[in-house]
């Protein structure tokens, strides 16, 4: 492992009176590239949301001070994003530097340079000038992953990335972030359980609860962290789904279970 770059200590958050996370302890690496799974209304989300400080909690997350310096890049669901706000593609990448600017700074020329090499490396880059509204979903996630690395952070934290988006652009999102994770860290949150794990170097698995694993093999001792029947689609010649047993969480009265 790298660096250590985030430490979790003793973290609970709750919404409404509802406990959302509770005794979290876990740490990131400047090497980490991790897969944040786990079912709806698990946390994911929220875990996030702690480290990047956007929600309330208990607790303590201690950031590197190389990651402050740097700031962190986050790129949220698409949907939160406002298709109608009146954007280029390329004014949407420089907002990314907003934070080192201030909210009336001027850009200067070489953040116009850096904004054209990473449309670039985005390939995207003949679309500068197109407003953000009309673009496709995958067009724009990868307008909004160039807002979030323009400011080369040391962390990269993406939610749901792969959303409204078709599966060859999927394919090479996932490819752009292997490129990426060369120089930094990325945690990354997916309902992709199947797919991710073939991307990333470790599992994160959420459930109110938190459990790191040191690969990214699915097991059954991994499944049964989520203390809830969770479905795992796997790809091979004979379409199929595989079911992890849940004995608690079964009522049919069959031994098998």
């Amino acid at each position: 492992m790298g660096e250590e770059i985030v430490k979790i200590s003793d973290l609970s958050a709750s919404y409404d009176g509802e406990v959302a996370l509770e005794g979290v302890n876990i740490s990131f690496y400047a090497d980490d590239f991790v897969g944040i799974i786990g079912p709806n209304g698990g946390g994911k989300s929220t875990l996030i949301k702690a480290i990047l400080g956007l929600v309330p909690y208990a607790g303590t997350v201690n950031i590197s001070q190389d990651v402050v310096a740097g700031g962190v890049g986050y790129m949220p669901q698409q949907n939160l994003f406002d298709k109608e706000f009146p954007l280029s593609v390329e004014e949407l990448v420089l907002s990314g530097l907003q934070r080192r600017k201030g909210l009336f700074g001027r850009y200067s020329k070489s953040d116009k340079l850096r904004v054209k090499a990473i449309l670039e490396e985005l390939s995207v880059d003949n679309l500068a000038k197109k407003c953000v509204g009309e673009l496709s979903g995958g067009q724009l996630q990868r307008a909004l992953l160039g807002r979030a690395i323009i400011s080369e952070p040391k962390l990269l934290i993406l939610d749901e990335p792969a959303n409204f988006v078709d599966n060859r652009f999927e394919n090479e999102l996932y490819t752009l972030l292997t490129e990426l994770n060369k120089r930094m860290a990325i945690i990354m949150v997916s309902h992709d359980v199947g797919t991710i794990t073939t991307v990333v170097k470790n599992v994160v698995c959420v459930n109110r609860t938190v459990h790191r694993h040191p690969t990214a093999e699915l097991t059954p001792e991994l499944l049964a962290n989520y203390h809830c029947p969770i479905q795992v689609l796997s790809h091979g010649p004979v379409p199929h789904t595989v079911l992890a047993h849940h004995h608690d969480d079964c009522h049919c009265g069959h031994d098998h279970c």
